[in-house]
């Protein structure tokens, strides 16, 4: 497995609030993703001027705003496997998200920081 991007990701409710304050602090929006979760769903990613990014989601099923760690790999299972494997618990069982472009799933550890895999699928 090889990591090919690593960036902090907010999901929440009230995600269009949250890049609004990002885009206020320099960041712009590189990249929308809509077709996560049939629609329901938006993912934004942000970059600013120095190269840092961040991604926000949206999500109507999360209680509060989840802070984790995004890690782009070039194979799913096999981290999907590894993190299971130190203990790691999908909270949608064994569901993934899959996209036109994307595998994804967010895992929580033992210790209940949150992890959010994801694949780019390249044509």
């Amino acid at each position: 497995m090889k990591i090919t991007g690593f960036c902090p990701l907010i999901v929440s409710k009230d995600a269009d609030s949250i890049v609004k304050v990002f885009e206020e602090m320099g960041f712009e929006k590189r990249h929308t993703k809509s077709d996560i979760e049939g629609g329901n769903n938006i993912n934004y990613n942000l970059k600013d001027a120095n190269g840092n990014r961040i991604n926000v989601a949206s999500s109507n099923n999360v209680p509060q705003d989840i802070t984790a760690v995004n890690i782009n790999v070039d194979n799913f299972q096999e981290a999907y496997d590894f993190l299971i494997g130190h203990g790691f618990v999908n909270p949608r069982g064994d569901k993934v998200t899959d996209t036109s472009s994307s595998r994804a799933t967010l895992l929580f550890s033992p210790s209940g920081f949150a992890v959010n895999i994801t694949e780019h699928i390249k044509d």
